[in-house]
């Protein structure tokens, strides 16, 4: 009977209940337990593992740059990086809000990790996120005008709860791009989140941005009810490079 009812759960792809019904057999601790107990950490573990898998599919199908942690964030740097805003937005409310989160700084100081720090609090809370550098996205759906599959890349886009803009403003944006990034934006306003990182200050994106009513539309949308962080200090990355060869 043990070996029937593991079969079945292998079969209805139970398992987190297999592995949990399969420790229970070894250690013999159901036993000791009431039926309603062995039910309910049955119930529990397979709650668990699936829990789990979509948390780890949800980090996969992200594509983030970096494998990047809470934890290992450096609150002492001085980058004026404010532990009480960073802690609260890593507890995704502001998802839950549609708010946006800007994060601007100059190269090296951890932008890029930053927001991919957001990306990974929000999978782990069960939101789905999709990180893209600026530039191949917009490579991305250049191509995709060219084989038909636009709308339905924007669409894609859409659907997730986050999107992560990395390295936003690094050249100016052509027409099309721009006309992209404006149906992105709109399409998300009051709907979805948007985390954009740059190394321009936000009052430099108008320019970036060009075509003064595309660039007001946009930009009041992404402004208007979101989150700055403006981060300062010296490289990371030739900190890090200089400590290594000293």
């Amino acid at each position: 009977m043990q070996e029937v009812l593991k079969h079945k759960m292998n079969q209805m792809k139970l398992f987190g209940m297999q592995r949990a019904y399969q420790t229970l057999l070894e250690t013999g601790q159901q036993q000791a337990l009431t039926n309603d107990e062995v039910i309910s950490l049955l119930i529990q573990s397979e709650w668990e593992a699936r829990q789990t898998s979509k948390i780890n599919r949800y980090l996969h199908n992200a594509r983030f740059r970096y494998q990047a942690s809470l934890e290992e964030l450096d609150f002492n740097s001085n980058r004026s990086l404010d532990k009480t805003l960073i802690m609260r937005l890593a507890e995704c409310s502001f998802i839950k809000r549609k708010e946006d989160v800007l994060i601007t700084g100059p190269t090296g100081v951890g932008k890029s990790y930053l927001a991919s720090v957001f990306g990974h609090q929000a999978c782990r809370n069960g939101y789905k996120v999709v990180y893209f550098n600026t530039q191949k996205l917009f490579s991305r759906l250049k191509m995709s005008k060219g084989d038909g599959s636009y709308m339905k890349e924007i669409a894609r886009i859409e659907k997730h709860d986050v999107l992560i803009l990395d390295d936003f403003g690094l050249a100016p944006l052509d027409n099309p791009q721009r006309d992209a990034l404006m149906e992105i934006i709109e399409d998300r306003h009051g709907r979805k989140s948007t985390i954009i990182s740059s190394q321009l200050p936000v009052s430099s994106w108008y320019e970036i941005i060009g075509e003064s009513t595309i660039a007001d539309a946009i930009l009041d949308r992404l402004v208007h009810n979101s989150h700055r962080i403006e981060l300062k200090g010296t490289s990371m990355r030739k900190r890090q490079l200089k400590e290594e060869l000293s």
